[in-house]
């Protein structure tokens, strides 16, 4: 029995072999804030699942789980996508760091050609498929680290809220200067993260995205679509 407050959660996340029995488990299918088009495995209480995977999943060597939370940047790209359809309708879509596919989804809803979904973390690669299934679209989902690899047929680049630390900040905007350079589109969503790009970026648009205080530091992100510029 559970007990000094422990509930079966808590038991269970230590119990994570099984990317797929743990996201099915440990999520409810919600609908982001901004973005209600969409379905989600997510995180109905953020905080114990976010507290107690985190410190096992680095044990493994596993990133955080960021699949189980519609960030505030991925929910603004959506958002304009979905609005905006002429940006991907027809075009071979790149969701890099999908996180729970959120963007990727999204495009496929707009009208996307395609869409490869890219995470290096087994199970946000599994909670993308479960979340594509959801809202009956294909994606193509990788696990490989795409950074630096220049890949002509990625027409539209999709980012939300990749700028939270650095190295990885700086070695994905050199990479994503590259790929503009060669055609490719690419929109950033980011609210107000320390390593956002500072010259040649435009902003799109703002929204005011919910979020949860215990992830973030306030209830409601001013966040930005930005995109990339020569």
């Amino acid at each position: 029995m559970p007990t000094d407050g422990m509930t079966e959660t808590a038991q269970a996340a230590g119990k994570i072999s099984d990317p797929a029995a743990f996201i099915l488990r440990e999520t409810e299918v919600l609908e982001p804030p901004l973005v209600p088009e969409v379905q989600l495995h997510l995180a109905s209480d953020c905080l114990p699942l976010w507290e107690l995977t985190e410190e096992e999943l680095m044990e493994r060597g596993l990133p955080p789980p960021f699949w189980a939370f519609a960030w505030a940047g991925g929910q603004a790209v959506s958002r304009y996508i979905l609005d905006h359809p002429e940006i991907v309708a027809g075009k071979r879509v790149l969701d890099f760091g999908s996180g729970s596919g959120l963007c990727g989804i999204a495009a496929m809803k707009a009208g996307a050609a395609s869409v490869l979904a890219a995470d290096i973390d087994v199970f946000s690669v599994k909670a993308i498929e479960f979340n594509a299934k959801e809202n009956g679209v294909p994606l193509t989902v990788t696990r490989d680290d795409l950074v630096g690899r220049m890949d002509e047929s990625w027409e539209v680049i999709l980012v939300g809220d990749m700028c939270y630390e650095q190295p990885l900040a700086g070695r994905i905007e050199t990479w994503l200067r590259a790929l503009i350079a060669g055609g490719a589109d690419v929109l950033i969503g980011d609210p107000g993260r320390t390593y956002l790009p500072k010259q040649n970026i435009e902003k799109l648009i703002s929204y005011s995205v919910k979020t949860d205080r215990r992830l973030e530091d306030a209830d409601v992100k001013n966040t930005a679509v930005w995109r990339l510029v020569d």
